[in-house]
């Protein structure tokens, strides 16, 4: 079952993670239940209603509808629950302490760790999209990646820091090849990159809440915005498929609001 399924999830073109999330999902449903029938799914929603959180509860949801579909039972998909979204946002890195842990992380030789931040709010990228840039994507400034429906989303590098990054490649004879290997020289895995992310926050005095890898793509969106405030392009460099998903981008955060406040109101 879970072989098959997983040969499903492979021919849609999705990601290694999502289809890693996928398996882990449908294991789980399977764990609780020796068959899938309509009961069954409904009472595992329920179970995921009373345990989880509303987006943790969705994203099984469409794990089990994708294995719904591969089956060919899509009349017995589930409806997903509605997520009350909030009017801010919240755990991103502001833009001084950016600018501060990038600073830092150079000054001290942390150089590779210093590109690994730079990328991520310099590009937009997702962690997972990060590990898969090479240096030739680097030599040609971009990266082209394709979705599920064969949608083309580029990843621009940009010139600073492309000029930048190709000095330290030469340096380090890098040449070809994943620019964000581990110490076995194989391509750094999402949780690895996220661990060490979390040892330096402690280490420069940073909160640990705002430095973890989708931070920074949160912080390009609202450096975007504040520097050339066009959201439809936006969605297209950060690969939404709806404009929607991106407006969150156009609210505050809540220390943006917190400040806000403490300046203005003296009633």
């Amino acid at each position: 079952m879970n072989k098959t399924f997983e040969e499903y999830l492979r021919e849609q073109n999705l990601s290694a993670n999502t289809i890693l999330s996928y398996m882990c999902a449908v294991s789980q449903y399977e764990k609780r239940y020796d068959k899938v029938t309509k009961k069954n799914l409904r009472d595992y929603k329920v179970h995921l209603i009373e345990n989880y959180k509303p987006q943790t509860v969705n994203l099984r949801i469409r794990a089990l509808n994708c294995y719904l579909e591969s089956i060919q039972k899509t009349s017995w998909k589930l409806t997903t629950v509605k997520v009350q979204q909030k009017p801010f946002l919240e755990n991103v890195i502001s833009e001084a302490d950016y600018l501060y842990f990038k600073n830092r992380l150079k000054q001290d030789g942390e150089i590779y760790w210093y590109f690994v931040v730079r990328f991520l709010a310099a590009t937009g990228a997702r962690v997972s999209e990060l590990v898969q840039i090479k240096s030739e994507h680097v030599k040609i400034g971009y990266l082209d990646l394709y979705s599920k429906g064969g949608k083309l989303r580029r990843i621009y590098i940009p010139a600073a820091l492309k000029k930048e990054a190709l000095v330290w490649l030469s340096e380090n004879n890098r040449q070809s090849g994943f620019i964000f290997t581990n110490r076995f020289g194989e391509r750094i895995s999402s949780r690895g990159l996220a661990g060490q992310l979390k040892k330096l926050a402690l280490k420069y005095d940073l909160d640990p809440s705002v430095i973890y890898p989708h931070s920074f793509r949160h912080r390009f969106a609202k450096s975007f915005l504040d520097r050339y405030n066009d959201i439809s392009m936006l969605a297209d460099l950060m690969g939404h498929e709806s404009i929607e998903t991106t407006r969150i981008y156009l609210r505050k955060t809540s220390t943006e609001q917190q400040n806000i406040i403490n300046q203005i109101v003296d009633w």
